[in-house]
């Protein structure tokens, strides 16, 4: 099967594009319509995808990928396995700033089916930051939508001075503080 590659592909002029993997239905499309809502000065390209590999027939129309954010919610076991099968195809040089874990659900905390240990050790395994967040509020969306667009234009090289991995460090030492 395809593994995705970072640096495979030139990058497009004034664009960056991002790959949301994991938990189908309504909050990922409701994330990135609010992604696609919000004011930017770049074009901006969302794939959605429920795990990976990506179907290796379209891959030559599919632009670079600058930041995958892997959906998990929190509700739903298959929802970790899935994310957990899908990492097996993601080039280990995404792993240098380019990938997120994004936990949804996380305001019921009651409900859930998921080890948070299970979630934190996959951020630190993968030397990733774990972002938490409940899709189904809007403004929560909403600054979750703002917070991934601030993610994608770094690691699409949009910020002068600030790299990918530097950016990944910097959330990743924030979130032990």
């Amino acid at each position: 099967m395809a593994v995705l590659r970072p640096f495979d592909k030139l990058p497009e002029l004034n664009c960056a594009t991002i790959l949301l993997v994991g938990a189908e239905g309504g909050p990922q499309q409701q994330l990135a319509e609010a992604m696609l809502r919000e004011k930017k000065d770049f074009n901006i390209n969302i794939h959605l995808a429920s795990s990976l590999p990506l179907p290796p027939e379209r891959d030559h129309l599919r632009p670079r990928i600058d930041l995958i954010a892997f959906v998990i919610d929190i509700k739903s076991k298959y929802s970790l396995k899935n994310v957990q099968a899908s990492l097996a195809y993601v080039d280990v040089r995404f792993f240098l700033g380019k990938v997120c874990f994004l936990v949804t659900g996380v305001g019921r905390v009651n409900n859930c089916s998921v080890e948070m240990n299970a979630i934190w050790k996959l951020g630190e395994d993968y030397c990733s930051p774990v972002i938490f967040c409940e899709l189904e509020l809007e403004g929560i969306r909403v600054a979750t939508a703002q917070r991934l667009l601030r993610m994608l234009q770094i690691c699409a090289g949009r910020v002068p001075g600030v790299s990918a991995l530097y950016f990944s460090l910097l959330m990743r030492n924030s979130a032990g503080d």
